[in-house]
């Protein structure tokens, strides 16, 4: 089943994204917007820890990472990372992460080398206070703490050398027998939305309740989000401000019911034929359990969502472009003319066909899986965009305004062995209509994935990614998850 349960978190405040752009590689996806594709979803080890695993893997311990300023274009994209660990004890742990852009430093030298037609060496003091530059420098205190067996603490703050201010989070998680309880807490808070835009919430909170998916398939979630402070456009020109980044308080709720059926599945054979006196030596364990066993499956989820939104703008207000100005990225940003309802309810729902070839086990042709998911997000705007549909064709087409809710959205996945435990992915989202409004389909967004999986981590991978769309690139440790 490929994240059939992104259908209900994408609804929520707290679904993150891999991102670059913060230390803690993570960013949070814009509510009520299209499920992100499945390969940008941030991995649950915590970054340090990640950064920590990884360091073993790469020289020096310097991890690398691709993501474009968004203040000052003159840094570039390429940066490398590297963890130090802090104090330590059985229940608690501090470290420091620390990231250096070194583009911005090398092109100051050079300048300094070559001064007109001749080439000169630059004074020991000139080259040096290139390397004071504040700017080519971000550093973050990461902290975590377990209260109790059930309950953990994570606190982080970072600061970059070309950004005001410093970025602050807390997140305290507490499970129980049959639910989690997620307390989330940031300022400032940094969203992205589907286009890939980022958006930076002066300060965001989250209550969040969520129980584990019962042997019947049924989940459900509960959730309080107060947003405060104008949000602000970080690295585009123009964009129209999400309404669920408005200041306010919602209270939101939602279930679903999930379902899967296997058309087929090979069980993997865990008893070992005697012959004689001796046992058949056992064959070599899947490089991931999660793929030991070929199979085609249909799986599907439906559910519903209620929000209520108390104070904040339930409206948006054209002023504010006049009252702001401009935004950290230097455009202007406007903000739709649409409502946001006070009460608002939904129903969505996805359906999914997985086939997968192969165990995983063997060196070479022993893995190949292809996912495909369809999406209908907003019940009501599919209906609505049917019946508009309809009208199109029977009465020719209107110019209207376009919900991009509307649309269904298949997510295609294919991944591919290349030799042993190295997999390459890519993932798609293909919206069945174009943003002009135009029944057209187009492809949102492309990510690509080149995986190593270890046998002794049973279900773990080292995971590079690129994505064209936001031209960013990313490496990972990612440990029982898709």
């Amino acid at each position: 089943m490929a994240n059939l349960r992104i259908a209900m978190d994408k609804a929520f405040w707290d679904l993150e994204i891999s991102s670059p752009q913060n230390l803690d590689g993570t960013a949070l996806s814009v509510p009520g917007e299209p499920a992100p594709v499945a390969l940008a979803r941030a991995s649950r080890t915590v970054r340090p820890q990640q950064l920590s695993f990884l360091a073993n893997a790469f020289p020096l311990g310097l991890i690398p990472s691709f993501a474009p300023a968004l203040q000052q274009k003159e840094l570039g994209s390429f940066s490398i990372q590297s963890f130090l660990v802090g104090p330590a004890t059985s229940n608690w742990w501090t470290g420091v992460i620390g990231q250096f852009r070194p583009r911005k430093l090398i092109s100051s030298i050079k300048k300094e080398v070559t001064i007109g037609d001749e080439l000169e060496m630059p004074a020991f003091r000139e080259i040096a206070k290139h390397f004071l530059d504040k700017s080519l420098y971000a550093l973050g205190l990461f902290s975590q703490v377990s209260l109790t067996p059930d309950t953990s603490l994570l606190f982080n703050v970072e600061r970059h050398g070309e950004k005001k201010g410093q970025r602050s989070k807390a997140l305290l998680v507490h499970k129980l027998p049959d639910h989690d309880v997620t307390l989330q807490a940031a300022w400032p808070e940094l969203f992205m939305d589907s286009k890939g835009t980022y958006w930076e919430v002066p300060a965001s909170f989250s209550l969040d309740i969520a129980s584990l998916v019962s042997d019947s398939g049924l989940r459900y979630r509960f959730g309080l989000h107060k947003n405060s402070g104008q949000p602000g456009a970080l690295n585009s020109s123009s964009a129209e401000v999400p309404l669920a980044l408005l200041p306010g308080i919602c209270a939101k709720a939602a279930f679903s019911m999930e379902k899967s059926r296997d058309i087929w599945r090979e069980k993997e054979n865990k008893s070992h034929k005697v012959r004689g006196l001796q046992k058949e030596p056992a064959s070599m364990p899947s490089y991931d359990v999660r793929f030991k066993e070929p199979h085609a499956t249909i799986s599907g989820i439906i559910g519903g969502t209620f929000a209520a939104w108390f104070g904040g703008d339930v409206k948006s207000d054209a002023t504010l472009q006049a009252q702001s100005g401009h935004d950290e990225a230097g455009g202007s940003v406007s903000i739709s003319m649409k409502k946001r309802y006070p009460i608002s309810a939904d129903l969505f729902g996805s359906l999914c066909y997985t086939l997968q070839h192969g165990k995983f086990k063997n060196d070479f042709n022993d893995f190949t899986r292809v996912d495909a998911r369809l999406d209908i997000s907003s019940a009501s705007a599919f209906l609505k965009g049917a019946s508009y549909l309809l009208s199109d064709i029977v009465k020719g087409r209107v110019e209207r305004e376009v919900n991009p809710l509307a649309a269904p959205r298949l997510n295609v996945i294919l991944q591919q062995q290349v030799a042993g435990p190295i997999v390459f992915r890519v993932d798609s989202r293909v919206s069945l209509s174009s943003p002009s409004g135009k029944h057209v389909p187009h492809i949102e967004d492309v990510m690509y994935g080149l995986s190593y999986s270890f046998r002794m981590l049973q279900s773990g991978k080292i995971l590079a990614w690129f994505s064209p769309k936001r031209k960013e690139a990313m490496v990972e440790l990612r440990l029982f998850e898709f």
